[in-house]
């Protein structure tokens, strides 16, 4: 992914309800969902709905089809792949053990020893 690709992703999640309609595709899988079912889920407005789509759709974050009546939306898991690659290429000199996302139990285990080293 291009620098330019990855700001214009960012940029486009940087807004609550695009952020929403994101996490909901993402949930929703590959089939993805009815626009109509994210305007009911989100409270959204069709006219409101369809902006944010066309933003998402411009930073290659969702794809479109239509099934009869209906317009499917659905994440594009090659691009939020592709973001998360470039976010973390040079993650801890390339040492990808050191940036594992830590389980609840690791980060009470942190937080406790942050707190005694206070103390």
């Amino acid at each position: 992914m291009e620098t330019l690709d990855a700001l214009e992703a960012l940029s486009a999640l940087s807004q609550e309800s695009r952020l929403q309609i994101y996490s909901l595709l993402v949930e929703a899988g590959p089939n993805g969902m009815q626009a109509g079912q994210i305007a009911t889920a989100l409270d959204l407005p069709p006219n409101t709905l369809t902006f944010h789509f066309d933003r998402l759709r411009h930073a290659a974050l969702v794809t479109v089809r239509r099934e009869g009546r209906s317009m499917i939306y659905a994440a594009r898991f090659d691009t939020m792949n592709d973001l998360l690659g470039y976010l973390s290429k040079n993650c801890c000199g390339g040492d990808a053990q050191k940036c594992a996302p830590k389980s609840k139990s690791q980060k009470k285990t942190a937080r406790g020893k942050e707190a005694a080293a206070i103390r």
